[in-house]
């Protein structure tokens, strides 16, 4: 499907072939176009069914030959202390390397066998382990999954094993200036408090977990009620939580002494921290203040303001004629070779800022006009900025759902986060709602006058003083 745009300010979806049989659309034979609207109207509904335990089991029928079903967990590297921090990524490494049932090499014959690829991620706050497979063989990947979290061997030898493998991964991961960077970032603007923490957790860590860590951290996560049972693509509601109620019905919604986890208040501290290392060609910096949850009411008015600002790439066409207005200066005046707008929301905080790569010579003029852009938002946003990011901001919501593994990872995550699917046509409600004015107070509240935490890598000598970038927050705005 190509996008068009309409006079009315949305685009519609000419269909190219309707054998393709798009996710988003629901189409009568015959019929050429929808538009946009009439799209996400026409998307599947997400059904939830909770077990006894607490098992909570979603998924979306496509009408797919093939489908993807996974375990969404709310728990990653927020729920470890400074000992343990690592052992969510620890044992997303040893989720395949064999359960009670199955050895490594029975599993991956399994999973071959099927066509199927097996997969996991760990996060901040979230763990999934999930599968991609023909829809045919939904009931052996359900069975699969539920070994791979239930039933998981954790040998010894596996461990000590797979510990040069997790270092090796520090190593690379240390080779990433941008992950290094936001690692930082986290680290300063959350000092003292879990979300500091990284998710790949520290070396030192990585030599020491034992076996017994690993399993403590199992017993005292993986629990039912904090499970979502996740599927989309050729999959059926039913079918999924028979499968679920088969599988699933044994987890655990009981803790030891009745312990439960309960997440402490993470402090948002305005601070810097800086990597000074003048053999690396370009800097990376970001610099963020403390933004919104991810269920406050405030987080659809940052997502509209982040678009406004944008990103760029020195690859980039378009130059002076790019619709954000620190994307065109970047271009015209060579200020950076890439920046972005980001919002990292959590269950009770979260980060808004802009990160940027530049050569040492134009970091005092990004910093410069990085705050500037912030400033813009909080006083001179238009109509027009608005109706432009909002556009660009559907479209990015479209376009992130482009097959069934994103879209199960965004049942997954949305169950855990809001306790239901939140539907495309309810964001496109919010998005539509937002003002200029929404725009300017919301980011009045989160960005004029407040304290920013900044990281810097690189070559880094002429990043201003933290003193001045303070007082831009304040300035800026006159």
């Amino acid at each position: 499907a190509s996008p068009v745009w309409s006079s009315d300010g949305g685009f519609v979806l000419t269909i190219l072939s309707l054998s393709l049989q798009p996710i988003l659309l629901s189409l009568r034979r015959g019929q050429a176009t929808v538009t946009y609207a009439q799209s996400l109207l026409g998307a599947p509904e997400t059904r939830l069914t909770a077990l006894d335990n607490g098992l909570r089991i979603a998924s979306e029928e496509t009408g797919h030959s093939t489908c993807t079903v996974g375990l969404w967990i709310g728990c990653g590297s927020r729920y470890e202390t400074e000992k343990n921090n690592g052992a969510g990524f620890f044992l997303e490494h040893m989720a395949f390397k064999g359960t009670k049932k199955h050895t490594q090499m029975a599993l991956e014959q399994q999973v071959e066998s099927m066509g199927a690829h097996l997969s996991a991620y760990t996060s901040r706050e979230h763990t999934a382990y999930y599968m991609k497979t023909l829809a045919k063989d939904l009931p052996k990947a359900v069975e699969l999954l539920s070994e791979v979290v239930q039933s998981n061997a954790l040998s010894e030898a596996d461990i000590e094993q797979q510990r040069n493998v997790v270092l090796r991964e520090l190593e690379e991961v240390e080779g990433s200036l941008q992950d290094v960077c936001l690692d930082l970032l986290h680290a300063t603007a959350f000092q003292g408090t879990p979300l500091g923490h990284s998710v790949l957790g520290p070396s030192q860590n990585a030599r020491t977990l034992s076996r017994q860590d690993l399993v403590d951290f199992i017993r005292s996560h993986y629990k039912a009620p904090r499970m979502v049972l996740a599927a989309a693509g050729g999959v059926t509601h039913e079918e999924l939580v028979g499968l679920a109620k088969q599988h699933f019905s044994g987890v655990s919604f009981e803790y030891e002494d009745d312990a439960v986890p309960v997440l402490s208040p993470c402090r948002f501290s305005g601070s810097e921290i800086r990597m000074r290392d003048d053999d690396i060609p370009l800097a990376h910096i970001a610099i963020a203040v403390e933004g919104a949850s991810a269920t406050s009411p405030d987080i659809v008015p940052l997502m509209v303001a982040n678009s406004i600002i944008g990103s760029y790439d020195i690859t980039f066409g378009g130059g002076k004629h790019l619709s954000s207005r620190l994307a065109r200066l970047a271009s015209e005046e060579s200020l950076c070779h890439s920046f972005q707008a980001f919002h990292s929301s959590y269950s009770d905080t979260g980060l808004l800022g802009i990160y940027f790569v530049t050569d040492k010579h134009h970091i005092d003029d990004m910093m410069h006009w990085s705050q500037n852009a912030w400033m813009n938002l909080c006083t001179t946003v238009t109509e027009s900025d608005v109706a432009r990011a909002k556009n660009a901001l559907k479209a990015s919501l479209v376009g992130q759902l482009d097959g069934t593994t994103p879209i199960c990872d965004d049942i997954g995550r949305h169950v855990l986060n809001y306790g239901r699917r939140i539907p495309l046509a309810e964001w496109d409600a919010r998005i539509d709602a937002v003002t200029p004015r929404m725009v300017r107070d919301v980011c009045s509240k989160y960005i004029y006058d407040k304290c920013p935490a900044v990281s810097a890598v690189g070559p880094v000598e002429q990043l201003p003083d933290y003193n001045r970038i303070r007082s831009a927050m304040y300035w800026l705005r006159f």
